[in-house]
């Protein structure tokens, strides 16, 4: 069934316009307040937020929403989404709340919710609490109104837990490391674990005015963590996105190592170790061959989904694998956490680097990935993919591809517009594929 206000990480849109308005945020808390509100104890929601202007706006009409329903609300100010996800499951709440549109520009925002496990919640919850959104909730009785404080402490908490998956016989004295918050939720935390760890932190991207987030730094921009490696002379540089559920790495060069490469990092370094489980890792359709090829030279599998990372922890949870992720940079180790977490991921890459001794560029090289070509087709309605002529054109180019490449073809989820990627040793071919199935796709629009 369709969704009315969720999409594929919560509620997300462009402030002050529906869905993402207060009076939304008032109702998603007394609908989401309502459906876990269950058994007689004293019922508890975490909210955590990143640094837009609007997340103040959103942060009182959600308490609102939760208090009216009776329940207590402990607000943690700026935190990472995992963040939340880990307090939620450590104070024993029922609820946790980030209110974050990721790596969206600072007009954007959304509300992302988890259960009290610290995962995000199901289709079926989701679909329940939309239900509730747009019915008559009841408000508890004027004694039974729900309390609101904030806990000052939440980043050491934080903090400490980052720190606690880092192997206690390492330490990072001798390092210097570039660190880009991109003005967003990891400001404070990311630079302060760093640093307790014993590194030497250039910290960038740290001072959010509420209209910075994302701006031309953090991982969706690495332009600026690589230029302030090479210019500080820095051994790594690791780029956070807007919420620091997502990690992009840049060597002490100034290239930048994508999520492919920091997923084979980890995955070799736990294999080595006798620690990844599933024998393998999931990750992404739009995941490079190449990774999939390294894997398997090693004697590892890859078990490919659908985009997005709740596809990705799904199979991870269903199969047993954990280690996943995408190549933006999303990484999900389950053995930390129930999300992705772009600092714990860090400081996985940082052990491996300091286990190898070798400068990040030859530890984070791991494979050379094939030539990968997306181009986007928007259209103005219909179901182009179900054309003949263009089915058509997708099986020629899947032929033409067997045994040297791949061709992957998805509508955005989001937007009219029909994703085409292809891959392949031969980059002339990558391009003449992906182009021919471009003009089919146009031609049924």
């Amino acid at each position: 069934m369709a969704r009315k206000y969720f999409g594929t990480d919560g509620i997300r849109g462009l402030t002050n316009t529906s869905p993402m308005t207060a009076q939304m945020a008032m109702k998603v808390g007394m609908a989401a307040g309502a459906y876990f509100l269950r058994g007689d104890h004293k019922h508890r929601v975490v909210i955590g937020k990143d640094t837009r202007l609007s997340g103040y706006m959103l942060e009182s009409a959600l308490v609102a929403g939760f208090t009216s329903v009776g329940m207590d609300v402990v607000m943690v100010g700026p935190m990472p989404t995992p963040a939340v996800a880990m307090l939620t499951q450590s104070m024993r709440a029922d609820l946790g709340v980030m209110i974050s549109a990721s790596h969206n520009p600072y007009a954007d925002n959304g509300i992302k919710l988890f259960g009290p496990d610290g995962y995000k919640l199901s289709d079926e919850a989701e679909a329940a609490i939309e239900a509730l959104i747009d019915g008559d909730v009841p408000l508890a009785p004027s004694g039974q109104i729900g309390r609101a404080r904030r806990v000052e402490d939440a980043q050491g908490r934080y903090i400490h837990f980052a720190k606690s998956t880092f192997p206690e016989d390492l330490r990072l004295d001798g390092l210097r490391i570039v660190v880009d918050c991109a003005n967003g939720a990891a400001y404070k935390v990311a630079p302060s674990a760093l640093w307790e760890l014993g590194a030497d932190v250039v910290a960038i991207g740290v001072a959010p005015n509420g209209t910075n987030i994302n701006d031309g730094v953090g991982s969706t921009a690495p332009a600026t963590c690589a230029e302030t490696v090479v210019a500080s002379g820095a051994d790594i540089g690791i780029a956070l996105d807007g919420d620091a559920d997502r990690l992009i790495v840049v060597d002490e060069g100034g290239r930048v190592i994508d999520g492919d490469q920091l997923m084979a990092t980890i995955a070799a370094g736990y294999a080595q170790r006798g620690e990844l489980r599933g024998g393998g890792l999931v990750a992404t359709v739009m995941s490079n061959l190449g990774l999939e090829r390294h894997l398997e030279a090693q004697g590892l599998g890859l078990v490919r989904t659908k985009v997005g990372d709740r596809h990705v922890l799904e199979a991870m949870r269903g199969q047993g694998y954990n280690v996943g992720g995408e190549q933006s940079g999303h990484i999900i180790l389950s053995d930390h956490g129930t999300t992705g977490d772009g600092l714990v991921a860090a400081l996985q890459i940082l052990a491996e680097l300091k286990r190898a001794g070798a400068p990040a560029s030859e530890v984070l090289h791991r494979f050379d990935p094939l030539p990968q070509l997306l181009k986007n087709v928007r259209f103005a309605g219909g179901k182009p993919l179900e054309a003949e002529a263009v089915k058509a054109c997708i099986a020629e180019a899947e032929t033409e591809l067997a045994g040297c490449g791949r061709l992957v073809i998805r509508p955005s989820g989001t937007e009219p517009v029909i994703r085409v990627m292809a891959e392949g040793d031969d980059a002339a071919q990558v391009e003449r594929v992906v182009n021919r199935v471009c003009d089919a796709v146009r031609a049924a629009a």
